[in-house]
């Protein structure tokens, strides 16, 4: 098993979209990328400690290549914004990718131009970075969609145009 770690806004809307990938075993939401040890919800959501809110991804390199994982995370929002996704306003909702190693960081830098490729007149502002400490969220962040979430007027707005989203565009790589 491999883990990669991306920032692609809420990291409840994230993590839902990524329990449906084929390949992927866990997924858990938290922050990285700041300078404040062990933050809480509240201080990232603050904007004053630096960090994402993202999500950090068990994941079988035989079924799901970290390219593939890439090209999903990249597909599922809005790259293009920057520190923003939708309403939700800040550096701690950035797009950004955060490889463990040199290896991840060239493929990396790889899908973020396969997807420039694939979307003349737009430019991703994903950015890399680390590495860095990674924060499990607080317990009632995680598998939120499964729980509260479904009943969250937030995220019964954003969170069903992603998974239709990965749905359509990444059909052969979505759980049974």
């Amino acid at each position: 098993m491999d883990t990669a770690i991306v920032a692609g806004g809420c990291f409840w809307c994230t993590e839902a979209v990524f329990r449906d990938v084929v390949g992927v075993s866990e997924v858990e939401s938290g922050y990285i990328g700041g300078n404040v040890p062990d933050p809480t919800y509240k201080q990232v959501c603050a904007g004053s400690t630096g960090h994402a809110e993202a999500i950090r991804v068990t994941y079988d390199p035989e079924v799901l290549s970290y390219g593939d994982l890439l090209d999903v995370f990249l597909g599922t929002h809005d790259p293009t914004q920057l520190n923003r996704q939708g309403n939700d306003v800040g550096t701690q909702y950035r797009s950004a990718i955060f490889p463990l190693d040199d290896a991840q960081r060239a493929e990396a830098e790889a899908a973020i131009g396969r997807w420039n490729g694939e979307h003349p007149g737009e430019t991703a502002v994903t950015t890399i970075e680390g590495p860095a400490p990674w924060y499990p969220a607080e317990d009632y962040h995680q598998e939120y969609w499964d729980g509260e979430g479904q009943r969250n007027p937030y995220c019964l707005a954003v969170i069903p145009p992603k998974l239709m989203k990965l749905r359509k565009s990444f059909q052969n790589k979505v759980k049974a």
